[in-house]
């Protein structure tokens, strides 16, 4: 087995605060080795499944979790059950899926009666990044961060805000989280007269639920 990066490993601790405490069954797309459902597994007692691209951390996972699929979302769609989870987690995953519009739309399918969506979407307008690109004229990729090599997709506050709604959801809270502090960043928001405050995020924290009466009020496992 090829070792894992260190990538896949974060246990996104910060984001256990938007789970709903009285969660019973989690999915989370992009689960990595796990470390985040077991968060829940272990805090919350509830069932937790998990979707991973990476075979290697897919396989660290299944040792945490109840169950793991191992491909993309798109390819588990078919064994994943109706109606059944709590909520579906999205940590820092819709920015790498070609489609996350179609994604989110046939999540509503898999949602309880009373589920939600949770989800970390890196900010286009981080501070870092906005003065590169703003002020240097620079778009560097990295391994790591907002523009991540692999993101597919960008979104500010804005787009956030619009994406899901035009997905078919009602946001229940949206908070900027790990913020960077900085003296020209917090002058600038100012001088704006708040236009730059979005910038001192590096992701945006959701929690969303379908406006449409889309979830049943049974379970449906696979077989």
């Amino acid at each position: 087995m090829q070792p894992v990066k260190q990538y896949y490993q974060h246990d996104r601790a910060e984001m256990l605060a938007f789970i709903p405490p009285s969660v019973t069954c989690t999915l989370e797309v992009g689960c990595g080795t796990g470390g985040f459902s077991l968060l829940i597994k272990d805090k919350l007692g509830a069932e937790t499944w998990g979707v991973e691209y990476q075979p290697e951390a897919a396989s660290l996972a299944t040792q945490k979790l109840h169950r793991v699929l191992t491909g993309s979302v798109e390819s588990a769609l078919p064994d994943l059950p109706l109606h059944y989870f709590d909520c579906i987690i999205f940590n820092d995953v819709l920015e790498h899926l070609v489609d996350p519009y179609s994604i989110l739309v046939k999540m509503q399918d898999l949602l309880s009666k009373t589920g939600v969506i949770v989800a970390s979407i890196p900010n286009i307008r981080h501070w870092p990044e906005f003065v590169d690109y703003t002020l240097r004229g620079n778009w560097n990729y990295v391994n790591v961060g907002v523009l991540d090599r692999t993101h597919l997709r960008f979104f500010t506050k804005k787009s956030i805000i619009s994406t899901i709604a035009q997905c078919g959801y009602a946001l229940v809270n949206l908070q900027g989280i790990n913020p960077h502090y900085s003296r020209a960043q917090k002058i600038a928001s100012l001088l704006s007269m708040g236009a730059l405050a979005d910038t001192l995020y590096q992701q945006y924290a959701i929690v969303a639920r379908p406006t449409s009466d889309v979830a049943a009020s049974t379970s449906h496992r696979p077989a």
